[in-house]
């Protein structure tokens, strides 16, 4: 049975691609899972491959989305990323990671605050 904080990850990931895919992302893979990690949506933009991570928040009391993401889970994300790169044997594609911040709005609605391109670099 889902929890209620994985109902509001799912919520923000539904609201995330919707926006991504106003933005003109267009996703190829959701939820890739590999031991060393998830990355929630892989997608093609302008020509280059984007590893996203999604990220919501309640309030901005401890920090935006995106400074939820430590340096550790960066290195998760840079080698779930690595086991896609190997798996569908891409060479010679530009990458980048992106977050989508998402937040709860005062009705309790969940919005895409900010899509932060090339948000770190692995």
């Amino acid at each position: 049975m889902p929890t209620p904080r994985s109902r509001i990850g799912r919520s923000a990931e539904i609201a995330a691609a919707a926006e991504l895919g106003k933005r003109g992302y267009r996703i190829i893979a959701s939820n890739y899972r590999r031991k060393t990690g998830e990355i929630d949506f892989i997608a093609e933009e302008d020509g280059q491959l984007v590893f996203i991570e999604v990220r919501c928040k309640r309030t901005g009391a401890f920090g935006s989305p995106a400074e939820s993401i430590t340096p550790a889970k960066q290195a998760r994300l840079a080698a779930t990323a690595q086991c896609y790169l190997d798996e569908h044997d891409v060479k010679e594609v530009e990458c980048r990671f992106d977050i989508v911040e998402v937040v709860q709005n005062d009705e309790g609605g969940l919005l895409v605050k900010d899509i932060i391109r090339d948000a770190f670099c692995a």
